[in-house]
């Protein structure tokens, strides 16, 4: 299974892309052993529309074209939360049904449109404070790393007995 994040924005150099950068890089050194690839990141641009709802709009757009088949995970404060654990086991079982990739989108200042939202296989919450884009990217890649370490048995996570 493919892993990407999309997100929309570019992150410029310094601490937040540094950290994403780190933890993606650590995922794919785990992903090959457990049948994965990636995570790939895609960088697409913030829509210049006047309107938020015509900026989540064109941007929905963007990444529906960029989507590959296979699961959607968006990343949303209204969403559910996950131990990460539970996120593994989500993501491992995705990977046992067969499931050609697994994309996690990350929406712009705006958000994400509800058409994007109304696809997914899963809305995940970090919780139900705002987060800014920019460090959820680095949250999102360092909890794909831990849940290839908890599917590995890897001692990074901490969590206790499963």
């Amino acid at each position: 299974m493919r892993l990407g994040l999309v997100a929309i924005g570019r992150l410029k150099a310094g601490p937040e892309r540094a950290l994403a950068d780190r933890y993606v890089e650590r995922a794919r050194a785990l992903a090959r052993p457990l049948g994965l690839s990636g995570p790939e990141v895609a960088e697409l641009p913030e829509s210049r529309a006047r309107r938020d709802a015509d900026r989540r709009a064109e941007e929905a757009g963007a990444l529906a074209a960029r989507l590959p088949d296979g699961v959607l995970v968006v990343l949303d404060e209204r969403g559910r939360a996950l131990d990460s654990p539970g996120f593994a086991d989500r993501l491992g079982g995705w990977r046992d049904a067969g499931r050609p990739a697994a994309s996690f989108v990350v929406g712009g200042p705006d958000g994400l449109d509800e058409a994007i939202r109304a696809r997914a296989d899963l809305v995940l919450s970090f919780g139900a404070l705002t987060i800014p884009h920019q460090i959820v990217r680095g949250l999102v890649a360092e909890q794909i790393y831990r849940a290839l370490t908890i599917l590995s048995c890897h001692p990074y996570h901490r969590g206790g007995e499963r």
